[in-house]
């Protein structure tokens, strides 16, 4: 005879502990929601993850009372993009003329793992948060109705259980296993490239790069690489679907390609030893229609695959959750979601992500498309660079359109920590939130909380 899995129960199972999953399982937390993330490795360590946090999101952490822990974390000071097309250098974003009074001009790139830990580390002393690593979500549980009620899951060693849940919200990135089992396809864009990521050391401090984002586009190539400090975290851009033809070359030319592109030596490019160094990002793009089911939300790459142009994917994941905890605390805490609050986070979220895929689509076919096939450098420097190239405050206003975006997320009042009020450095030119009060409200999170949670 078989015993069934024992089924546990939470009122918000978050399947995947990355941005967007330990941010919202903090903020459903500090609402006084009982909440349990699920992260199907048993650590935050892996590379070539997005490490970029952008101004919209340093803010966030401000309001959150986890500005000064977060400069604590080994990071590095994005404050200027440029590129190089066909011997032309352009500043595309200058974040250090950022408009309105945002203190925090820049972007930090920060190893994802150390950013993902301090929000774990964060929620952990709230009463109502639980983190299981080592736990991978194989399914999902339906009633007789077709409603989502939780997770099948499978723990490291092969336990298998299940977890009952009031609401699950899939967080589980671009492969999503809970966006695929609830019969949810993302409508794909075509993309013209695929990426290899690459580490390439640097000497000492260099002063041609300090705090700069540099990118080359022309001569059939292009490569983007970003100053960490001690070394160069290099995307290098090869045709889509190219990658197993390209990589029965020998690696030497793309340490040659790499030299010519950047004026790097030997003594840097001799790192890439093998194509063992060389990682591949096989780059998808494209959004759900529909980003909700009964009983089931997805955020994040879930919901919408962006390409790594602008490096914004992270930063619109952790708005979404931001809007997602704003919108669904007060529900949850009274028990039901309904599918009329779960669509009101995708109408909440869907013009930004709308907005950043189509700056996103018109950059591939602007720049991307035409440096891969080798036309780029035929052509005059399009209209967009040329202005750009010609007025600082159209480098200021691109830097705010990448930095924080369409309608960037402000901490809920039942969320915050430490001095309370908006951004440091004085109120955000954007004025109030369009999204009105807090839907938790004071009177059904703040009180509560502030008795229950040792952190308030």
């Amino acid at each position: 005879m078989t015993t069934a899995a024992p089924r546990e129960r939470t009122t918000c199972c978050i399947v995947g502990g990355g941005p967007a999953g330990l941010m919202l399982g903090l903020l459903l937390a500090r609402a006084g929601v009982d909440v349990t993330v699920l992260e199907k490795h048993r650590d935050f360590l892996r590379d070539f993850r997005g490490d970029t946090v952008h101004p919209s999101t340093l803010r966030l952490l401000d309001e959150l009372g986890l500005g000064a822990r977060f400069e604590e974390l080994p990071a590095h000071r994005l404050e200027e993009m440029r590129i190089q097309v066909a011997g032309v250098t352009v500043t595309m974003a200058d974040f250090r003329r950022m408009p309105g009074r945002t203190r925090r001009k820049y972007i930090a790139m920060v190893p994802q793992w150390d950013f993902l830990n301090l929000l774990a580390e964060a929620a952990a002393v709230e009463p109502t948060f639980t983190l299981r690593r080592n736990t991978a979500v194989t399914g999902l549980l339906t009633d007789s109705a077709g409603r989502v009620t939780g997770v099948r899951l499978r723990e490291h060693g092969g336990g298998e259980g299940k977890l009952a849940a009031d609401l699950v919200v899939a967080c589980d990135g671009r492969n999503s296993v809970v966006a695929a089992a609830a019969g949810l396809r993302q409508r794909s864009f075509p993309v013209p490239m695929d990426v290899w990521q690459i580490r390439v050391p640097a000497p000492d401090p260099d002063a041609a790069h300090s705090g700069r984002v540099f990118g080359r586009f022309g001569s059939g190539q292009v490569a983007v690489t970003m100053d960490r400090g001690d070394y160069y975290q290099t995307s290098y851009l090869i045709a889509k679907g190219t990658d197993a033809a390209r990589r029965s070359r020998d690696v030497r030319e793309l340490r040659e390609n790499l030299g010519q592109l950047f004026g790097w030596g030997p003594e840097l490019t001799d790192a890439i030893r093998t194509w063992d160094d060389v990682k591949t990002l096989d780059v998808t793009m494209g959004r759900l229609p529909r980003w909700y089911a009964d009983g089931l939300l997805c955020i994040g790459d879930a919901a919408h695959t962006m390409s790594p142009v602008g490096g914004v994917g992270v930063n619109l994941a952790v708005q979404d959750a931001v809007a997602a905890a704003r919108i669904l605390a007060g529900p949850l805490r009274r028990g039901r979601v309904t599918e009329a609050e779960l669509a009101r986070v995708q109408k909440r979220r869907r013009l930004p992500v709308a907005v950043t895929q189509k700056s996103q689509l018109a950059e591939h076919g602007m720049l991307i498309r035409p440096a891969l096939d080798g036309t780029l450098d035929a052509r005059p420097l399009p209209l967009p660079l040329r202005a750009l190239r010609r007025s600082r405050l159209l480098q200021g206003l691109a830097a705010y359109a990448g930095g924080m975006g369409v309608r960037p997320e402000h901490a809920p009042e039942f969320a915050r920590r430490g001095p309370a009020g908006p951004d440091p450095a004085g109120p955000d030119p954007a004025g109030p939130d369009p999204a009105g009060p807090d839907p938790a409200g004071p009177a059904s999170a703040g009180p509560e909380v502030r008795r229950r949670s040792p952190a308030a």
